[in-house]
């Protein structure tokens, strides 16, 4: 998974409204004051006609199925499951054992759905509804098992792969990206087989086993449904989460569900030279010419904009925020333009929420201390803002690099996803499976900045969307890609509660 954390979008709005105040209250202040107003007696996250019910009992929600899919996730955490373009580096029999972990983990699962291989070991379950029209509104539910690796240089508390458990958490890589998710979904199918459910509808459960690197297994998935004429009704796969004190004011978790996706785009830059002994160097050279092109994209950003997701979730937050906050998020009629300003001032993660961002991430030039290039190369690794394409990214490089000798070669990319809607039937789904999971959540839809394999599916289906149901503080965020990865045993049963009450809210 790439990941944009809802963590920092909004973390410092609060240093920016009393600004935002002066510079919108001439002549509107009435008009403002009465829509923070009603914001705060009114709108709580969810849909026009939805009402979060809160689920009944004492005690953590889903405490009962908490700790044995701490035990499994454990398990599966321990196989490396880390895929690679390379084949050879591969450990293949990693994840044949996952496959066969699963197939003894979740007995019923196997045993009622039907099960099959996509591009070698991704795994896509069918489960039959019993509707006369069961076709008619098939779901998608995605994760992926494959991990990032783990830096043998790097100093985890628990060993990266060990799956360990200290009472609070699972350790290890996979266990939040996203093994995790894979876990409480097939725990909630096979909790909802022990108690004889059955789905109205057809439930596609598809698995990846390639997200990280190539995504083509998905790809796959996606063509093979829509070959069996398969248009799913809604999509689900990882990307948001239920964020705790993710934004100032807020005092509940926000679940923040994922609407759309950035497009991406490795874009290689290539200069060349005639090289030589680097005792006599030429005039701007392969690398002084690539040098330059690079600081010309530093100092030439894209443009900003705030797409609408984002400017619902602000006012979303807002509503359950204090008087300062709601103040501005209802009035973003007035506060827009300088709240999109603001986020450039704020840090990474919101700057790359308001444009397109360029990143180079591969340097190549010389291969001896004392001789000249004769090629310099670098990879220019681009996510692409919604409402722009690829083909618009590379004209707009050119033009700021304004070279004919830096050589422009796409090397990869896709557009970004269309905007699902948040204020559909499938939306509304959502949101009532998080107030049955997490009662006082706010629900808000967000754009995320990384890409998911649920990209794969947005021409097959108008509702894609992107939510892991797993509780997450700032450490635990931090940990995605990273060191000390861990998930709270706590959250792996609410996650089951919540994918409980989504199957079973498919009808």
């Amino acid at each position: 998974m790439e990941r944009g954390s809802p963590h920092s979008l909004t973390r410092n709005v609060s240093r920016t409204l009393a600004a935002a105040v002066a510079a919108g209250a001439v002549g509107t202040a009435a008009v403002i004051g009465a829509r923070a107003y009603r914001g705060a007696a009114g709108d709580a996250g969810l849909p026009a006609g939805t009402t979060a019910q809160p689920a009944r009992g004492t005690g953590p929600l889903g405490v009962e199925f908490a700790q044995p899919a701490a035990d499994q996730l454990s398990e599966l955490i321990r196989f490396r499951t880390v895929f690679s373009r390379r084949r050879d580096e591969i450990e293949l029999e990693e994840f044949t054992g996952l496959v066969d972990a699963l197939e003894r983990l979740y007995p019923a699962v196997h045993a009622t759905l039907r099960r099959e291989f996509v591009n070698g070991q991704a795994l896509l379950f069918s489960w039959p509804g019993s509707r006369p029209d069961a076709a008619a509104r098939p779901t998608v539910l995605m994760a992926h098992y494959d991990v990032v690796p783990v830096d043998p240089r790097d100093d985890w508390t628990h060993p990266g792969f060990s799956g360990h458990q200290d009472g609070h958490h699972v350790w290890g890589r996979g266990a939040l990206d996203d093994k995790g998710a894979l876990v409480v979904i097939l725990a909630a199918v096979e909790s909802l087989l022990a108690d004889g459910f059955a789905p109205g509808y057809d439930l596609y459960l598809s698995f990846g086993n390639n997200e990280e690197t190539a995504g083509d297994s998905a790809l796959a998935a996606a063509a093979l449904l829509n070959e069996r004429g398969v248009r799913p009704w809604l999509v689900l796969d990882e990307g948001g989460a239920v964020a705790l004190n993710a934004f100032p004011g807020l005092k509940p978790p926000a679940a923040v569900i994922g609407v759309a996706e950035k497009g991406i785009l490795d874009l290689e830059l290539l200069t060349r030279s005639s090289g030589g002994h680097a005792s006599t160097p030429s005039k701007m050279g392969a690398t002084a010419r690539l040098a330059r092109a690079i600081m010309a994209l530093e100092e030439h950003p894209f443009p900003q904009s705030m797409p609408e997701p984002i400017v619902e979730m602000l006012r979303r937050i807002g509503s359950r925020s204090g008087f300062g906050l709601r103040l501005v998020t209802a009035n973003m009629w007035a506060f827009k333009g300088l709240l999109t300003r603001a986020f450039d001032l704020l840090g990474d993660e919101t700057r790359a929420m308001t444009r397109t961002t360029v990143a180079v991430t591969e340097l190549e030039g010389s291969k001896g201390a004392n001789v000249l290039a004769s090629t310099a190369r670098a990879n220019a690794n681009i996510r692409i803002a919604v409402g722009e394409t690829v083909d618009q990214v590379v004209e707009r490089v050119r033009r700021i690099i304004n070279d004919p000798g830096v050589e422009l070669t796409v090397r990869g990319g896709h557009n970004p996803s269309p905007i699902s809607p948040s204020d559909n039937e499938q939306f509304a789904l959502l949101t009532r499976a998080v107030a049955a999971s997490y009662p006082d959540a706010v629900v808000t839809p967000y754009v995320q900045t990384g890409a998911t394999d649920s990209r794969n599916f947005t021409g097959l289906c108008p509702a894609v969307y992107r939510f892991s149901p797993l509780l997450m503080d700032d450490a635990d965020r931090a940990s995605l890609h990273a060191v000390n990865e861990k998930v709270r045993i706590s959250s792996l049963g609410t996650g089951v509660v919540f994918y409980r009450a989504l199957v079973q809210g498919l009808g």
